[in-house]
């Protein structure tokens, strides 16, 4: 039976995108973006969870009613080398979990060469703890706030669900979080042969405890971690899946995720509606979350 012509436009456009994506840079997000459907009543652009002009984050509220004890949290961190990004290149991923009920914060965070190691992730405590602190107030539940990272992203995260130097320092536990959910991240990767990571972690005087794979307390949250199969940047057998075996080795309960028809950066691509058949990343984040009991 012939495809009808509609299919095969859909076909050709998911196809382009996909070599977008895989090329990277600021058309393929913004070819994104201007597809995404809107799954948000609205978005708060550009609220400050500090003083400085990269501390400001973009709040997407779900259009469906809030459950009784309000929407699931998540405070979203893009990836990037900790040298590149922002928080406007990933309305796709705001706009796709608010669609699914899911109150999300998408953070800028401070990059180099302005910071380096740690100052980072004193930014990214301080846009959680944000969301922590504000939840309730946004329609959110505050006993299930989820903090999520893709790639550099992924780390931030990491760090601040199994390390409990940074959210302390910003009046918080990671014992209040429901969950993390890492994607590509890289959780092992010292000596890195990224030339964009090193300089944010002094090549080759790498910071000591500056690894998410050095910390698996048992009261860590519940964990989701995927990845690609054939991840080309981050190792997924180095990183993902030595930081699930770690984690589930100290009694925390671990979803360990690999996608064989994803890339480093279409894993998050595949949030958008184009490229979900990429990888099920989305239906997967989201059943993760919906299963995850309160904190």
């Amino acid at each position: 039976m012939p495809q009808q012509p509609w299919i095969r436009r859909a076909v050709a456009l998911a196809a382009s995108l996909t070599v977008v994506i895989a090329l990277g840079g600021c058309s393929a997000v913004g070819t994104l973006n201007a597809l995404t459907v809107r799954g948000s009543q609205s978005v708060h652009a550009g609220v400050a969870y500090g003083p400085l002009p990269r501390q400001r984050l973009d709040i997407y509220l779900p259009a469906q009613a809030a459950p009784a004890a309000g929407w699931p949290v998540v405070v979203f961190f893009y990836g990037g080398s900790w040298n590149t990004g922002a928080r406007s290149d990933y309305r796709f991923v705001g706009e796709a979990l608010a669609a699914r009920g899911v109150l999300t914060l998408v953070a800028d965070y401070r990059l180099y060469p302005e910071v380096r190691f740690p100052d980072f992730l004193r930014d990214s405590a301080q846009a959680l703890a944000y969301g922590l602190e504000h939840a309730a107030r946004l329609g959110g539940d505050p006993r299930r706030v989820f903090v999520m990272g893709h790639s550099a992203g992924g780390y931030n995260a990491a760090m601040l669900a199994l390390d409990a130097r940074w959210l302390q320092a910003a009046g918080h536990a990671p014992s209040e979080l429901a969950g993390w959910i890492g994607l590509a991240g890289p959780y092992d990767f010292f000596p890195t042969d990224n030339p964009d990571a090193r300089p944010a972690f002094f090549h080759p005087d790498y910071p000591p405890r500056a690894q998410p794979i050095e910390f698996a307390p048992p009261d860590a949250p519940r964990s989701f971690l995927a990845a690609p199969v054939h991840d080309k940047l981050v190792s997924p057998e180095r990183s993902t899946r030595q930081m699930a075996d770690k984690l589930q080795a100290a009694g925390v309960p671990v979803t360990l995720k690999f996608y064989e028809g994803a890339s480093h950066t279409t894993l998050i691509g595949a949030f958008a509606w184009p490229l979900r058949w990429v990888a099920p990343v989305l239906a997967d984040v989201a059943a993760f979350i919906d299963q995850a009991p309160p904190r």
